[in-house]
């Protein structure tokens, strides 16, 4: 009998289909991080070897740790939207679950959509019993997603390597609280 894999993960939405990121999405990936916008509260813009790197790292998470980042892809089109998921390694703030979208997929609910299932999911598949969201003060868009989830600011913190002295509102709830306001 064989086992499912993380590479079979799949989450479907009203509009998007999660799945771990394979091969294909770099492109979108390589784009999302070329863009200085899209990447304005996450460190700027970097090269394409560095989100390379970056992407590489996503799929080595969930092939040691069995859970990371999702890629969004839009289920009318089949495009790359970006991604949403865990995101628990060593020395992080919390157990996160962050978000990251194309400019193009901006302001049409997808990080709201693609966030929720991500939460149902850590909460269900993963058994956390909190999760946070670490957002940039001036990031307005991700405070109202983190608000449409049912989070609240629990604290300010400075972020340690590799974000050095980025100072960040650390978003959250607990898995009780999801659970009676998704009830």
């Amino acid at each position: 009998m064989s086992r499912m894999g993380w590479q079979d993960i799949r989450i479907e939405t009203e509009r998007l289909i999660l799945r771990p990121p394979q091969a294909g999405d770099f492109a979108g990936w390589a784009a999302f991080f070329a863009d200085p916008e899209a990447t304005r509260h996450m460190g700027g813009p970097r090269s394409e070897p560095l989100a390379w790197r970056h992407f590489l790292m996503m799929v080595g998470a969930w092939n040691i740790q069995g859970a990371s980042s999702f890629s969004l892809i839009d289920k009318r089109s089949g495009q790359w939207l970006g991604w949403s998921g865990p995101w628990d390694p060593p020395g992080w703030p919390g157990r996160e679950v962050g978000w990251s979208l194309v400019r193009a997929a901006w302001g049409h609910g997808y990080a709201t959509e693609a966030a929720t299932a991500v939460v149902d999911w850590v909460f269900r598949t993963l058994g956390w019993d909190e999760v946070i969201h670490l957002v940039t003060p001036d990031n307005h868009p991700s405070q109202g997603v983190a608000r449409r989830l049912g989070s609240g600011v629990l604290r300010c913190i400075e972020m340690s390597e590799p974000f050095s002295g980025e100072v960040v509102d650390v978003w959250g709830q607990s898995r009780d609280t999801w659970l009676r306001r998704r009830a």
